[in-house]
């Protein structure tokens, strides 16, 4: 200060060209003068610098010839050689869900009881640390900001080291009043986007990006509430492991299952997804469908890398294979954060459909050049991607079809005998009913045997309803398949409310 006074009583001309501003009025002032250029840029980036790797376009060419193709041939072999038609496609369908579930198998048995980094480093001299950026996505979120700032200020991280930016659609007024009545620290800072097609999670995030200050950058949900030592976690776990490890996924833990058998079943699958076949691909360094919360990367690798894909709505196993892809390998920690399951049909619904939809979107960009991308990723590795993401879209499909062929079969056994056991066709039967029931039984194992007494009681029987809650997955993989033609770019919006504190 003494510096700058005597700088200006020499030249007090130079007084006319100072002002004195707070550093967030600074930063409001850059994101407004550059809002139009950053946004247009965020829309077009990665389809720009690597359209193979953007969904803004749902076929390519050649995708759109072949897929016309196959449903032309399709129609007319069940048109014309109906019975030898069905039976080629229930034999095929069969023998891929059988994959899929001898996948899901592996996954169970292979995947570690606990990831490598358990370890937590001391927190070293606030100095030393690098800054941690963190970025969460809101839309009509003002329900739960409280929730929020208070998870984000229990992380165990000096405040100065942090850059936390809550990212709000620029007309989303209720959002960001609700913000501003808290009146955050300034480590905390609002992000306005500017209203533009299309309007999506990824493309917030990436519109945000632009400013992280951070050499790490980890992504939130609205809902989420971290474990308040998963940055320390997740920096440890990136100082110990090689540069090649571009992202560290956190486990998603539900927290209402005690709720309804609908967030019962969806505990079960996120504690099978996240706490047993993440971890078994990363051990086996396979790609890895992040979740869509609790990413964290290595900043200059994620911008290199392209940042999310605004046009896929589940950008989050988009930018896992991709990041895979492109020769890095993501890992994942321990500690969770925590999240609420919808508990109505009609909200779940909705995101599933999105989930589904984004899947597919994923599923359609992997496999535009699939020699290329096999090559690119490795050809097991390829393979699994086949079958956990085409798997996962096969299986949701094809389910209410094994239910029906079941029944066919059942009818045919009653007439017939048990003797049609002995044909191709009780043969198909039978691997049906392994398939059905080896689906469920896996499923339920996946989750409960890496929940802790404290979930499975919140869970209680409430598994039973599994056989609902796969049909309703299919409901939503059909609805997906739609919206993919005609509205692919739509965002199912997920409402949240602040987490109801279970004392049971």
């Amino acid at each position: 200060m003494t510096s700058l006074k005597n700088m200006l009583d020499q030249r007090p001309r130079l007084l006319d060209e100072f002002a004195v501003t707070t550093p967030q009025a600074m930063r409001s002032a850059i994101w407004k003068a550059g809002e139009a250029r950053r946004s247009a840029e965020t829309q077009h980036r990665l389809f720009n610098m690597a359209p193979q790797h953007s969904a803004r376009i749902t076929l390519h060419g050649e995708q759109g010839f072949c897929s016309g193709v196959l449903v032309t041939l399709l129609i007319m072999s069940l048109l014309f050689y109906t019975e030898a038609a069905l039976t080629y496609l229930h034999v095929t369908l069969t023998l891929l869900y059988l994959l899929t579930l001898l996948f899901r198998l592996f996954a169970l048995v292979h995947a570690p009881r606990e990831n490598d980094a358990t370890t937590v480093l001391p927190l070293r001299q606030e100095d030393e640390l690098p800054v941690y950026t963190i970025l969460v996505a809101l839309y009509r979120e003002e329900a739960v900001v409280g929730q929020l700032i208070g998870a984000l200020e229990r992380l165990d991280w000096p405040k100065s080291r942090l850059d936390i930016k809550l990212v709000c659609e620029a007309d989303d007024s209720a959002t960001i009043e609700a913000i501003q009545k808290i009146n955050p620290g300034p480590h905390i800072e609002v992000v306005r986007v500017p209203p533009s097609l299309p309007r999506t999670k990824p493309k917030a995030l990436t519109y945000a990006l632009s400013g992280a200050r951070g050499a790490f950058v980890v992504v939130y949900d609205a809902e989420d509430r971290p474990h308040p030592q998963q940055l320390r976690e997740a920096h440890a776990a990136f100082r110990n492991e090689p540069d090649e490890v571009a992202c560290l996924q956190a486990p998603l833990i539900i927290s209402n299952a005690s709720s309804s058998w609908l967030s019962a079943c969806f505990a079960l699958e996120y504690s099978g997804l996240f706490r047993c076949i993440l971890p078994a691909l990363a051990a086996h360094g396979l790609p890895l469908p992040l979740g869509g919360t609790s990413n964290h990367f290595r900043t200059a690798v994620l911008r290199k890398a392209g940042a999310w894909d605004p046009y896929n709505v589940t950008e989050d196993a988009d930018l896992g294979l991709r990041l895979h892809r492109l020769g890095y390998r993501s890992g994942v920690i321990r500690r969770q954060t925590l999240e609420d399951a919808p508990t109505s049909p009609p909200v779940w619904l909705n995101q599933r459909t999105r989930w589904y939809k984004g899947w597919l979107q994923s599923w359609l960009v992997m496999t535009r050049s699939p020699f290329a991308t096999a090559r690119d990723m490795g050809w097991i590795a390829y393979m699994v991607f086949q079958l956990l993401i085409g798997g996962m879209l096969l299986s949701s499909l094809a389910h209410p079809l094994l239910f029906v062929s079941l029944a066919f079969m059942t009818i045919a056994l009653r007439e017939d005998g048990v003797d049609l056991l002995l044909t191709w066709q009780g043969l198909l039967f039978v691997i049906d009913m392994l398939n059905i029931v080896g689906s469920y039984t896996i499923f339920v194992l996946m989750g409960r045997t890496r929940m802790i007494a404290y979930e499975r009681r919140h869970v209680g029987r409430r598994w039973l309803a599994m056989p609902a809650y796969w049909l309703m997955l299919s409901i939503a993989a059909w609805r997906a398949v739609v919206e993919l033609r005609t509205n692919p770019f739509a965002w199912n919006k997920t409402p949240h409310a602040p987490a109801v504190r279970n004392t049971s």
